[in-house]
């Protein structure tokens, strides 16, 4: 028996669900249902993969969140890469980026055309490829929330301490908690809780959500990504719902502390500083974005090619922002399942293996039904 198959029992599953459907009874006579976000993408995938959504009482909602780096990025800053390969600069990047649109074309089809568009599995591919030509410029597209901000921008140590003067990166790093913070305060949004990701608050610790939960009222509870993970969380939402708490709760000890990832944590604070960045959804959200500070400004691809990142042109029609906002859900786009397909994707969300409209495709059969 593999150590997972312990968080992926069906008989542990069908008493979770029971105790949910207890702790949701005393909500069920509110005049509207219990909206919960799961802020994660990858929370979004395993409950449509594990079809949890069927589990759950109809007067209990599970919403999408922001919780998908490729999802939010604004479309301005794809047009930003595109600029820098049409100047001849060798683009790095992960893969689910590739495919994500700008305002007028990706990265994908920009490489078809003969710009140098690398795909990378790891941040220190970027490393080698400026290593190896050091007459070329190399910028890495430096994506992420909180789970990835520490290794890639540690290239920045690794580029000056091996004396390259042609690696930058440009930066469109995210933070959760303010995230959160904009959508409490969104008048048309009516959240009572939030599942909170696992792998950020692995780095940021599961205190980090303490302030906002105090401020805003809203119960947060961090869990893991199996399905009795995700269930155990919706049922220590619910409790809280019903006790008029406002607690965070950290249903991931195995994994996440309190305080969090102390060495990235310090390895952010030394290079990044907090700057004002925009959400595809949320829009511009003041101190939830990281840039390179001042002393590393060589190696910032905005600062380097003189370059500015602005907000970008969604496609006609694309209701990306509205999904991860939690204001509609993946088929009420008019344009998900048809126009907008994994194969052919207007929007990011159905780009990145993390996106909302990807999972709503890929489990859209068990979606709401009883697993």
């Amino acid at each position: 028996m593999k150590y997972v198959d312990a968080f992926r029992d069906p008989a542990a599953a069908r008493a979770l669900a029971g105790r949910i459907r207890e702790a949701a009874a005393p909500l069920a006579g509110r005049s509207r249902p219990v909206q919960i976000m799961e802020v994660c993408g990858s929370h979004t995938m395993a409950i449509g993969r594990y079809g949890i959504r069927g589990l759950l009482p109809p007067h209990l909602r599970l919403i999408s969140g922001p919780g998908c780096p490729v999802c939010v990025t604004d479309a301005g800053y794809i047009d930003a890469a595109l600029e820098l390969a049409s100047r001849g600069v060798e683009i790095c990047t992960f893969g689910d980026l590739i495919n994500v649109p700008g305002s007028d074309t990706s990265l994908a089809a920009a490489r078809s055309r003969g710009a140098a568009v690398t795909v990378c599995y790891s941040p220190l591919e970027a490393v080698e490829r400026a290593r190896r030509d050091p007459a070329r410029e190399v910028v890495f597209l430096a994506v992420g929330f909180e789970t990835t901000v520490a290794p890639v921008v540690s290239l920045v140590d690794r580029a000056a301490a091996e004396g390259l003067g042609n690696l930058s990166l440009l930066t469109a790093f995210k933070l959760v908690p303010p995230a959160l913070e904009a959508l409490a305060a969104a008048p048309d949004l009516a959240i009572d809780a939030f599942l909170c990701p696992a792998h950020v608050s692995a780095i940021i610790g599961a205190d980090a959500y303490r302030p906002f939960a105090g401020r805003h009222r809203r119960p947060c509870v961090v869990a893991g990504f199996e399905p009795l993970d995700i269930l155990y969380g919706i049922e220590g939402i619910l409790r809280q719902l019903d006790a008029g708490e406002a607690r965070v709760e950290n249903q991931y000890s195995r994994v996440v502390t309190a305080a969090g990832n102390r060495r990235a944590q310090a390895l952010i604070e030394r290079l990044l500083r907090p700057v004002d960045a925009i959400w595809r959804g949320l829009g511009p959200v003041p101190a939830s974005g990281l840039g390179l500070r001042p002393e590393f400004a060589a190696y910032d691809a905005e600062n380097r090619h003189g370059l500015r990142v602005g907000p970008g042109r969604d496609a006609p029609g694309c209701r990306c922002g509205d999904v991860i906002s939690g204001r509609l859900t993946p088929p009420e786009c008019p344009l998900f399942g048809r126009r907008c397909t994994p194969a052919s994707p207007v929007g990011p969300c159905m780009v990145s293996s993390e996106g909302s409209c990807a999972a709503w495709y890929k489990y859209g059969r068990i979606a709401t039904e009883r697993p």
